[in-house]
This record gives C-alpha cells, structure tokens and sequence, in this order.
C-alpha cells in the first residue's frame, strides 16, 4: 500500500471516529483492515422499509461503506445490510451521486448517506427503487420522515480512541 493512500485512509478513520462519537444517532460497527479499508455502520434515523405490500418504519439501520484499491480516486461502494425503501438505494447499492471528488472526506459521506436515509436527500429523476421515486413524488409533504442534523463542528484535536463497538 502507498503511503498516500494509507495516509488517506488513516485520516478518513480519524476523522469519521471523531464524527462517529459526537453523533448521537450514527455508531462504527466493525471495520476491517488497518487502517480501515471497510466500515460497518448504525444509523439510528427513521426511516421506511417495505415488508411485502406495506411500508413500515425503521428506525435503525446497516450500512457497509467499502474503500476500493484506487479510492480516493473512484468513490467508496456503499450498501444497505438492511432493507431501505428509497429511489437512490437498492439491495445492492447506495446511489451516493454522479459528482465524487477524491477532496471528499469519508465522514461527508457518511452524513449524505444520512440525509438519505431520512428523506431529507433524494433524487426521483433517476431513482434505483421507482417504486419509491412515486412514494416521495406523492407524499411531499410527509418529508423529512426525520428532521435529524448531520452536521457536526470539527473538533479542535482529534480524539486518539476510536469510536468502534466492542
């Protein structure tokens, strides 16, 4: 491994470590490699989920965020270990967007991925699930389904333990 890339990937740890423990509602599962080359991650957001002709809430959530052999120069491979109904998520992918940029830090799109899972974030122009894209076009004034913030100030110095569950 280069040493750019493994600087790369020890600040994407670092800084999503430090995001992770000041998120109420966002915890690190399990990562795999050192440094992490893969993220297990909970979201605690609502959310729907489809359970066979009717949709349910869900309010926690799996997502695994893979950082492929040339990342940061091709995005992350993002996937639900949950079922989600949303137009930009399917069984096998999370459409994080047409616009990387290898600048993007790892903890931005955790928080995207966020935003999506709330409904604060969708594109119905060119949905995964269509089902869904005419669920969110009908029901536009039920959303946000969780007005919950992403966003959290940088800390000053970053934390040397990291947020990971046991």
């Amino acid at each position: 491994m280069s040493a750019m890339r493994l600087r790369r990937l020890q600040a994407d740890f670092e800084k999503l470590s430090d995001y992770v423990r000041r998120h109420p509602r966002l915890k690190i599962i399990q990562t795999d490699g050192e440094p992490p080359e893969r993220y297990q991650l909970e979201y605690r957001i609502r959310s729907l989920r489809q359970v066979n002709d009717e949709l349910v809430d869900a309010k926690s959530h799996l997502v695994e965020i893979a950082l492929p052999r040339n990342y940061p120069r091709v995005p992350p491979q993002c996937r639900m270990l949950s079922p989600v109904f949303h137009p930009n998520i399917a069984p096998h992918a999370i459409c994080v967007g047409d616009h990387w940029s290898a600048g993007e830090p790892l903890a931005s799109l955790v928080a995207r991925i966020g935003e999506m899972l709330a409904y604060q974030s969708y594109n119905v122009k060119s949905p995964l699930n269509g089902e869904a894209a005419r669920w969110v076009e009908q029901h536009l004034d039920e959303l946000p389904l969780d007005p919950v913030s992403l966003l959290v100030e940088e800390s000053e110095t970053p934390s040397s333990a990291p947020a990971i569950e046991p």
